[in-house]
């Protein structure tokens, strides 16, 4: 247990605790338990058998995962103001569904991954555990055996549950897991275009848009899948926006005439460079580098010109909100928004030149921070808008809050919901946040990463190579071009937050790094520098 989550298990058995959860309860009609026990329990401690006003009670529950939408492409994004809520996406992007979301609904601004990377996200959303915990690391191997996800303490509570799209926790392994009743998914990243689903064990190729085609399903699980008399959990988890890059056939082009302003942070100059670890320059020439797709004649490499990259990036994201729409639009015209908590976020974020990257995985702010926003008439204020720092360790218990479930001791989550933020509230709560990815034999060229974020400061640790560390001020270097790591002003600075991160990771478990077996393709390219 890191120091962080015993301060907060020593909170919430405080008469304060107490008596917020019980002002919460009147909020949401969700409630929280005040024990605990060794299976999901609802609202006041007793079974999950007990008959309650399912209508009030608990909520269903939508929650909608992309892949790879980074947190600042939302067309409400200001583009001024606080570095957490300037965007950097381009006037052109348009998000109309997205930007009703936040306005009739809450926008979480600072939301966080604790790994930059699609299967340990995704695993810790579905567990409410940092990847030291739920022990998946990579996106080659399934979860480890007797991985339990928060949907099954749903379905124990009564909850009908659908999972319907991308699972990516072992590789080749489309098959149903625990906790869902209904079952649509595809092997490993899938295709945009003409996909197969495995439903409930029976594979069957659709034609058309995967964005599109996992949204129907979604729909018609609503529509005809599910016992209207039972509380029901949607998590519906889209391809989009993940590499490469394909929009609908309908959208191709749609900004194929916008300008591109390329990050100042892409330019390989000594100003971006002089201060920054020597793998971050290194990377540019890597898989995952704007100079590796900078072809010549010689090349057999498929990846586009910057500009072009960019652009189908926006023309997927607009297919993707477009998608969400369709979700809302449905729970609105049936009265489901009513009872609904609809949760809209991405499984990590997403450089698009930033320090001379195209990916995630490592600890700046476009790889970790995530978009996130709450839909939920009557339960959360229009408008609302969250600052305190949240992750992904936190969805597992939001929504059993949300549901009334408390999961059992075993479950040993990280996490906190934040559901009372949602509602208005103002606990007590953290005042940094975690970050960990371990170095992968697949992708070679980013190291070991530990890091630890408060509201305005910023510490790196990179384990394995022999570079420098990172410490950024994000209040005047937002965009994280001048480290600091060296500067004497910033010793102690430097030395506590340190500390710190290496304390909680050493309580919690996270200084032993597993070492894998290799396993899948190595793409460890890198083009001769200029």
């Amino acid at each position: 247990m890191t120091q962080m989550t015993a301060a907060y298990d020593k909170m919430q058995g405080s008469a304060y605790s107490r008596r917020h959860f019980l002002k919460l309860a009147g909020c949401s009609a969700a409630g929280i338990l005040a024990s605990r026990g060794s299976s999901p329990r609802l609202e006041g401690g007793t079974p999950s058998t007990r008959a309650v006003n399912e209508k009030t009670a608990r909520r269903n529950i939508v929650l909608m995962l992309s892949d790879d939408h980074r947190y600042d492409f939302m067309g409400f994004m200001e583009t001024e103001g606080p570095a957490f809520l300037r965007r950097n996406a381009p006037a052109f992007l348009e998000t109309p569904n997205m930007d009703r979301m936040a306005r009739q609904g809450a926008h979480l601004a600072n939301a966080f991954v604790s790994t930059s990377l699609c299967s340990p996200s995704r695993a810790s959303i579905l567990t409410g555990r940092y990847m030291h915990h739920h022990r998946i690391v990579d996106n080659q191997r399934p979860e480890p055996a007797g991985t339990v996800f928060f949907p099954q303490y749903l379905q124990e509570a009564g909850y009908q549950t659908a999972f319907i799209g991308k699972w990516h926790m072992g590789h080749d392994d489309d098959a149903p897991r625990p906790g869902f009743d209904h079952w649509a998914s595809f092997k490993g990243q899938g295709d945009y275009l003409d996909p197969t689903l495995n439903i409930n064990g029976t594979r069957r190729q659709f034609q058309g848009y995967t964005t599109d085609i996992l949204t129907d399903h979604a729909l018609e699980w609503l529509k005809t899948g599910r016992d209207a008399r039972r509380p029901f959990f949607l998590y519906l988890s889209h391809k989009a926006v993940h590499y490469p890059f394909q929009p609908a056939k309908r959208h191709e082009g749609r900004y194929a005439k916008s300008e591109v302003k390329r990050p100042d942070t892409m330019a390989n100059t000594e100003d971006n460079y002089q201060t920054q670890p020597h793998w971050v320059r290194e990377r540019r020439y890597s898989i995952h580098g704007v100079d590796h797709m900078e072809t010549g004649q010689y090349d057999n490499d498929p990846v586009p010109s910057f500009d072009e990259l960019y652009r189908q990036y926006c023309e997927t994201v607009y297919g993707l909100d477009e998608n969400i729409g369709r979700v809302l639009k449905y729970l609105d015209e049936t009265g489901l928004s009513k009872s609904t908590l609809v949760l809209y976020m991405s499984d990590n974020g997403f450089e698009l030149g930033e320090h001379g990257f195209y990916d995630k995985r490592d600890a700046f702010e476009e790889s970790i921070r995530v978009p996130m926003l709450a839909y939920a008439p009557g339960l959360i204020a229009p408008g609302t808008k969250i600052t305190q720092m949240v992750q992904n360790i936190d969805i597992a218990p939001t929504l059993l809050s949300a549901a009334g479930v408390q999961p059992p001791e075993t479950a040993k989550m990280d996490g906190r919901s934040f559901l009372p933020l949602l509602c208005g509230e103002t606990p007590p709560w953290r005042d940094h946040i975690l970050y960990e990815y371990y170095w992968e034999w697949n992708f070679p060229a980013t190291p070991t990463v530990f890091a630890i974020r408060t509201e305005r400061y910023k510490y790196i640790f990179y384990q394995g190579v022999w570079d420098y560390d990172g410490f950024y001020d994000l209040q005047t270097d937002p965009h994280e071009r001048h480290n600091l790591i060296n500067v004497p002003a910033y010793a102690q600075q430097i030395e506590t937050m340190k500390k710190q991160l290496f304390d909680e990771l050493e309580a919690g478990g996270g200084l032993d790094i597993p070492v894998q077996r290799p396993i899948g393709e190595r793409l460890d390219q890198r083009k001769n520098k200029r």
